[in-house]
């Protein structure tokens, strides 16, 4: 069929970053996730203009998924950080800022693209090089033998998400819930390779935060009208089955193909007798606990009843890999066959949890259980749906300090500690890396304040209520000055950095981040071991967000052309 309308030409823009529409929508796009960065975040409402779920948010992974752009040039950038987060769950917005930071300044320094670039991959090496080395002075060794990094860690992520709306007990008691179920999901004698376990989250609306529990082994919906007490066998090792498939008898369930039925023959007798069939089976077997991923058929319920079977339906897709592996059970995928011994699974105990109107089946393995649920608990919908995110990000940052047991100082010092270390080394260094990456001193020097100023925006961004960052000039951490506190008294209403490591005191120096200083060494902290960081970020994911967002700043920087497709 010939078209209706002549097909338009592509849309080609020439130079995005000189584009004006395109840098006001950077630049809005900057100023909004700057707001957002931090415990004292603004919080964003985010709703389409057709209706439609309204979302609450700070959280990069929620928030960027609702924002939608008709500019590529800013979805490439939005599609990178996503992909940051999805990987590694923290960091989305440290990522994103200094990504957008990295290429104002960029812009506004005048440095030709191709240098910035080459510039940026230099730095980016150095940063690397040093947060992994041994002499970092911003990285904490992660003690296993100890909770306490790993709940200020906990607490950092949590702490960082305002619409949470949490006190600072309930901020505690919600950390502390994180990593002790995290550690029930690390075995504690595997040989060999190593299976993490799972955390089954359920939220639960209108309670305080505070009844919020941790439970090893499982919770799954009790079935209507079970009562326990009916039972004799709670303890001792029960065996169960779990199905994959549904049993609720219809055709449609029996798979994919022609079905041919001979006349006379009435298909929901046929397939009701081999769900009894079934039933029958289970109940020589001994099985006393009948779980199943969708739906029984009332009359396959009722026999399996009768016969003193729990029968569990609906459990959902979600819950059956963690029932696998609590119970060693193999599931079920039909019911056309006899089902094989090896099939079988085992739970230890049983029991009933009430919460509220909320009333559960708590299954508990037979051996050390890998498997635990948190019962999260909160007083509304929009808070309790932010709290799930933020923990479930949580348990994932914690399962990474396994693979690398470190962090990084977090309230902005590492970005200042980070940006005084790189002036210091590129001054030193910089004839050699000048000729290295083809520039002039002058060029290089440039791009190593842009790189720096860019960390320091970052650092920056964590103040929102009219405050002045500063910075040390010993230890290059990052400090905040209330509005309301005058220059001169600025020593006794600093307290402790961002991080909580360094107290202030009479001899420190400070400065301004907006301010030029003399290069200098930042000196890592030695001494009292009993002083621990108030604040940490995940080490792996703060790395790797510093490396999408200057490799994705160096993408933005070097593109020429947008071809749009307009039709």
């Amino acid at each position: 069929m010939s078209r209706l309308d002549k097909k338009s030409p592509s849309l080609c823009t020439d130079r995005p970053l000189d584009n004006t529409d395109i840098s006001n929508k950077l630049n809005l796009l900057r100023q909004l996730l700057k707001s957002c960065f931090g415990p004292t975040a603004r919080l964003k409402q985010v709703h389409n203009n057709i209706g439609g779920h309204v979302v609450t948010t700070s959280s990069s992974s929620v928030l960027l998924p609702v924002i939608s752009s008709s500019q590529p040039f800013i979805n490439l950038i939005k599609a990178s950080i996503l992909n940051h987060v999805s990987r590694f769950s923290d960091c989305g917005l440290f990522a994103a800022i200094f990504c957008l930071a990295l290429i104002e300044q960029a812009k506004r320094s005048g440095l030709r693209g191709n240098v910035s670039i080459r510039v940026n991959k230099h730095l980016l090496a150095l940063c690397s090089g040093y947060l992994q080395g041994e002499d970092c002075g911003c990285k904490v060794k992660l003690d296993f033998c100890s909770s306490h990094n790993l709940i200020t860690l906990a607490r950092s992520i949590v702490s960082s998400k305002p619409a949470c709306v949490l006190t600072e007990q309930e901020t505690l008691h919600i950390s502390k819930l994180a990593v002790q179920a995290f550690l029930l999901t690390v075995p504690c004698s595997s040989p060999g390779t190593v299976s993490l376990g799972k955390i089954v989250t359920v939220p639960v609306e209108g309670y305080s935060v505070l009844t919020s529990v941790v439970f090893p082994g499982l919770l799954v919906d009790m079935p209507d009208g079970l009562c326990l007490t009916k039972f004799d066998y709670l303890s001792n090792p029960i065996r169960m089955v779990l199905f994959s498939t549904s049993l609720a008898g219809d055709l449609s369930d029996l798979g994919d193909g022609m079905i041919e039925v001979h006349a006379g023959v009435d298909t929901e007798s046929q397939i009701l007798d081999q769900l009894l069939e079934l039933g029958k089976q289970v109940v020589d077997d001994e099985v006393k606990l009948f779980v199943c991923q969708k739906v029984v058929h009332p009359v396959l319920q009722q026999y399996l009843r009768s016969h003193g079977i729990i029968v569990v339906e609906r459990v959902g897709i979600t819950i059956m890999e963690p029932l696998t592996q609590l119970t060693d059970a193999q599931p079920v995928a039909t019911l056309h066959t006899k089902i094989p011994s090896k099939a079988y699974g085992k739970v230890r105990e049983l029991s009933m949890k009430q919460f509220g109107s909320k009333t559960m089946l708590h299954l508990q393995p037979l051996g050390e259980s890998v498997i635990c649920t948190l019962l999260l608990c909160h007083r509304n919908e929009t808070m309790l749906s932010e709290l799930k995110v933020v923990c479930q990000k949580t348990e994932h940052v914690l399962r990474l300090t396994l693979r690398e047991p470190s962090a990084l100082l977090g309230g902005g010092c590492t970005e200042t500690h980070l940006a005084a270390y790189v002036r210091h080394k590129s001054k030193n260094e910089a004839p050699e890396a000048a000729s290295v990456l083809g520039c002039s001193q002058t060029e290089y020097l440039l791009g190593v304040e842009v790189f720096c100023r860019s960390l320091e925006f970052v650092a920056k961004a964590l103040q929102h209520d009219g405050g002045n960052s500063l910075i040390d000039l010993t230890h290059a951490h990052h400090w905040t000055l209330p509005a309301d506190v005058l220059e001169e008294h600025m020593e006794d209403s600093l307290g402790f950095c961002g991080c909580g490591l360094v107290e202030s005191s009479p001899s420190r120096k400070w400065t301004f981040l907006d301010t030029k200083y003399t290069e200098f060494l930042p000196l890592a902290l030695v001494g009292d071991s009993r002083v621990q960081p108030r604040v940490l970020d995940s080490f792996t994911a703060k790395l790797s967000a510093l490396q999408v967002a200057t490799e994705t700043a160096n993408l933005a920087l070097d593109v020429r052309y947008i071809i749009q497709d307009v039709n």
